[in-house]
């Protein structure tokens, strides 16, 4: 933990949770922490805005740990985490923290686990629930979680819960609190619907504003590799080939590419799982379980799944596609450097993404190293090394004595030597990967027009080719069908919420997001002619923010700006309307009328935009959580 002015012992902390600090190695609170334990302490309600990884989580379970009564069986305090993997891991914290707490009940409940396990652990009584907050509301109407004695509610990483479609819920948790409890609430931004809940349910509460140093980016080396020469693909088998990892996450964007990379490493050889919200929670915790005991090396996972995973082992962190936001891409990082060891996150962005790498860069206050991909020949290498190490562990094998017999018997009867029986055993053992290629590296060939592309730029050469590269958005020759979506800002909806939701529910990647126009009551969408079948009954279920978007043809047509007053770049921060740009024409951004909202596939992101840092909605990904 960070360096304070002040010790865990200057607070009014009981010896109990001093000793057990102690043992952890914990001296001084971070800075969230040593603002936020004192209103704590004194029971006022609190509003604390800080990043991940700085301390939130102890911030708030010390006091709550301080002041539990182990005779009352009835819970004393709710914390409402985003997803099952957060409430799990908070839930371990809250219990380390308590270690020496003799008695000290603490449960999880989520989604995904049986209802009738936890209904049972509740009616044998609890102090402290850590829940996810569609669960902890059915537990609620079921009339098994009472609420009477609760002293504390919690809301962690509250904007989250809200981008996730569960501002429901919440409303309807806290209306069940008791006059008398207190009201705690944790989160990396304070959007407009956020702030409603503060202003309405929260009293007079202390803030806490702590824009300190982040301890995740501090731990973890952080590269990045500009995609060129090569797919993806095969780029992240000669990462893992040549990093010297332990075990890693590769994180991507859909649940369909989960499964996909995965069979793909499968396939060449790697021990590899894929990990995202449609796996049943049984088999995500085995699956887990698995990387920790190095039954698998590599996880292929999404966001929401791996948040709060925690599994020492993992050294690496790939991020195969560059995430939405910045406060993602922290949690992702923070999967790797645990245990006190260092940990390293590699990037593959693409040329229209350095905007958000920058911002990410910018944000975290950290410097990425751009790095060159592996050579072929290099990959070969590591292969053989690899085979060699290998083959030395098997030098003493007692077993050796009957093959040698065998190689013997092969010589004579295929009539060849030792060497070319070696070789033939090596090519058939090689499989798909090979010991060594033939022909050019197609990276070979991308580093050279790198170079040229850099003397040409040098020169001043290239401004022609760097003009008609800005007009190449990858889908202005796409049929386009225009479908209204009957969701818009009067629901709570933005045009964040539209692209999640198109990306991971029905699968839509570069090219097949046309231009939005977001509106009052509804929203426009332009999106391929030629989707299949089962895209398009994807679609007709689709939800956002929990309503039904209800998505039809229409013969809309107009994605131009409005003629309004011109947007600077102050009023393009502020939320002005985006441009559909699919036919790359230049134009400022403009304040468009009525409250609609533009969006430009082509900013920042794969096919979203950066959202200039905002946290983005995973459209329907309240499944995975």
């Amino acid at each position: 933990m960070q360096d304070s002015n002040i010790q865990f012992s200057d607070l009014e902390l009981n010896d109990t949770l001093l000793s057990a600090l102690n043992e952890m190695g914990f001296v001084n609170p971070t800075p969230i922490q040593a603002a936020s334990i004192p209103f704590l302490l004194e029971g006022r309600d609190a509003l604390g805005k800080a990043q991940t990884g700085t301390g939130k989580t102890a911030a708030f379970s010390l006091p709550v740990l301080n002041k539990i009564d182990l005779k009352q069986y009835k819970p004393q305090a709710i914390v409402l985490a985003p997803t099952r993997e957060l409430a799990i891991q908070v839930a371990a914290e809250v219990k380390n923290l308590g270690r020496n707490i003799k008695g000290l009940k603490v449960l999880e409940i989520y989604g995904g686990a049986s209802i009738v396990d936890q209904m049972r652990a509740l009616k044998s009584g609890t102090h402290i629930v850590v829940g996810t907050p569609g669960r902890v509301q059915d537990l609620i109407n079921r009339d098994r979680l009472h609420l009477g004695e609760v002293k504390t509610f919690v809301l962690d990483e509250a904007d989250e819960m809200l981008n996730m479609g569960f501002v429901d819920d919440v409303t309807a948790i806290m209306e069940h609190a008791p006059e008398t409890a207190q009201r705690v609430l944790f989160s990396a931004t304070m959007p407009p619907m956020l702030k409603r809940i503060v202003d309405r349910f929260l009293r007079d509460p202390a803030r806490v504003d702590v824009a300190g140093s982040n301890h995740t980016v501090e731990k973890v080396e952080q590269q990045f590799w500009v995609v060129k020469g090569v797919e993806k693909d095969e780029a992240m088998t000669r990462l893992l080939e040549t990093e010297e990892t332990d075990a890693s996450i590769v994180f991507v964007r859909t649940r369909q590419d989960t499964e996909r990379l995965a069979d793909y490493l499968s396939d060449r050889g790697f021990k590899v799982s894929a990990l995202h919200g449609d796996i049943p929670q049984s088999l995500r915790e085995r699956t887990v379980d698995n990387i920790k005991k190095g039954v698998i090396d590599i996880l292929v996972a999404t966001d929401v799944v791996a948040r709060g995973l925690d599994v020492p082992r993992i050294t690496h962190v790939f991020n195969y596609d560059i995430p939405f936001d910045v406060e993602s891409y922290i949690h992702r990082i923070g999967r790797t450097g645990r245990a006190g060891r260092k940990g390293k996150a590699i990037l593959l962005v693409r040329t229209n993404q350095i905007r958000m790498l920058r911002t990410i860069e910018r944000v975290t206050r950290s410097s990425m190293e751009e790095i060159q991909l592996p050579l072929r020949d290099q990959v070969a290498e590591s292969r053989l090394a690899k085979l060699g190490a290998e083959l030395n562990s098997e030098k003493e094998n007692a077993s050796l004595e009957n093959f040698a017999e065998l190689v013997a018997k092969l010589q004579e009867s295929l009539e060849i030597d030792a060497t070319t029986l070696a070789a033939m055993l090596l090519k058939r053992a090689q499989g798909k990967t090979p010991l060594f290629y033939k022909g050019p590296d197609p990276m070979t060939a991308a580093i050279e027009r790198e170079k040229q592309r850099r003397k040409d730029r040098r020169d001043g050469g290239d401004r022609d080719g760097r003009r008609s590269e800005g007009r190449n958005f990858g889908g202005e020759n796409k049929d386009w069908e225009t479908y209204q979506l009957q969701v818009g800002r009067d629901q709570g909806v933005q045009v964040k919420d539209i692209v999640g939701a198109l990306a991971n529910e029905l699968g839509l990647t570069k090219g097949s997001i046309g231009a939005i126009k977001l509106a009052q009551g509804h929203t426009f969408v332009q999106l391929p002619k030629a989707m299949n079948s089962d895209t398009t009954g994807k679609l007709r279920k689709l939800r956002i923010r929990q309503k039904e978007v209800g998505a039809v043809v229409c013969d809309f047509t107009d994605f131009r700006e409005s003629r309004g007053g011109r947007g600077s770049e102050g009023g393009r921060r502020d939320g002005g309307g985006y441009r559909g740009n699919r036919d790359g024409a230049r134009g400022n951004n403009r304040g468009g009328k009525d409250g609609e909202r533009r969006f430009d596939r082509n900013r920042g992101g794969d096919n979203r935009g950066s959202y200039r840092g905002e946290k983005a909605n995973r459209g329907g990904a309240r499944s995975e959580a």
